[in-house]
């Protein structure tokens, strides 16, 4: 399909003339990264896995919980034998016991980007942990490190005095911050009050006074995948069962004797994992929570791309196949077709 010469029945001059891409200037290779996200389960990293094959070029890893060694099952990380296909940053990086956040996902992510460019080559990140891309394409801003302590003393407040008190707490120091965070997302209201408690200003000040907007030279091309409520639904309980499977229990066992840091041990599937191993549920419990709390992962994901600017939006609804799906996005995002034929001017689109 892609990228021969048999197939082509035009002249290099018809492509031209029908899609007048070949001299357009408003893609350039070398600052442009194509970033595919979506929440979990659409199909990301089969299109990822393509489209880098397809543009000769390496894919970065946006996904939080890949980064960490000996999580494959629970991560969903992509088999070995697609890692082999391209070459992939950012996964398998850390031991489970170790810590790694935003900042060092876009310092980390920065490098390999100009490296890549440095090398003719087109970044393609994929994943869907929204606070990485918005670190990577905004910036971040510089806040205080995680106080651990603090953030359990708060945890126990909330605890103690019953749920919504930390967010009524956040409303009086920084109502612009609770304006903005859901008052059932109690991990963003814990940070946010660590900031203003270790900081000596409430978060949204520091969002004001430091540069959100880093100055990136990249042109981001974003790519958001969707499908239809129900389908995803379906997708991701076929996804937990296939985890169940393919041995997320025993993965869970053998990452809890690895003393792993707390946050490895928060993540969707290792955490239902645990509910089962200690007594507090029985299996078929923990699995039917596990497919609970991913769809409404997976709806909160959504919610926060569906904030971010100059997204372009793919429905894949219906559709399976991964080369459909490539054949899809390159048919109907107009600036990855024009990377595309940029790249080898006989490359003919299906339409």
């Amino acid at each position: 399909m892609l990228f021969q010469n048999s197939e082509i029945s035009k002249s290099v001059t018809q492509i031209q003339d029908k899609f007048q891409l070949i001299n357009s200037k408003s893609i350039r290779p070398l600052n442009t990264v194509i970033v595919i996200l979506g929440p979990t389960g659409t199909g990301k990293t089969g299109l990822s896995i393509l489209l880098a094959k397809a543009l000769n070029t390496e894919i970065i890893s946006a996904d939080s919980m890949q980064t960490y060694r000996h999580m494959d099952v629970g991560t969903s990380k992509p088999p070995g034998r697609e890692l082999k296909k391209v070459k992939h940053h950012l996964i398998d990086i850390l031991p489970p016991d170790e810590f790694f956040s935003a900042g060092m996902f876009k310092k980390m992510s920065t490098e390999i980007i100009d490296g890549l460019h440095s090398r003719g080559k087109i970044p393609v990140i994929v994943g869907g942990t929204g606070l990485y891309i918005r670190t990577l394409t905004k910036g971040l801003f510089e806040g205080p490190e995680a106080d651990w302590p603090l953030r359990e003393k708060l945890k126990e407040e909330e605890r103690r005095f019953g749920k919504g008190h930390l967010y009524s707490h956040l409303k009086k120091i920084d109502p612009e911050s609770a304006y903005k965070i859901n008052p059932n997302d109690t991990r963003r209201i814990i940070r946010a009050l660590e900031v203003s408690l270790t900081g000596k200003k409430t978060i949204t000040e520091f969002q004001y006074s430091s540069s959100r907007y880093d100055p990136q030279a990249y042109k981001f091309i974003k790519i958001g995948l969707s499908r239809e409520r129900k389908e995803l639904h379906r997708r991701i309980e076929q996804r937990v069962d296939a985890m169940m499977e393919e041995g997320l229990l025993q993965e869970t066992e053998r990452l809890l004797r690895m003393n792993p840091h707390r946050i490895p041990l928060q993540a969707l599937g290792y955490k239902e994992m645990q509910f089962y191993l200690n007594g507090s549920v029985t299996l078929d419990e923990a699995v039917r929570l596990l497919k609970k709390r991913t769809k409404m992962y997976a709806k909160r994901q959504f919610t926060w791309f569906r904030k971010e600017p100059n997204i372009q939006w793919l429905d894949i609804t219906g559709i399976t196949d991964s080369e459909e799906i490539f054949a899809k996005a390159v048919n109907d995002i107009d600036p990855v077709r024009k990377l595309l034929i940029n790249r080898n001017p006989f490359y003919m689109p299906n339409f």
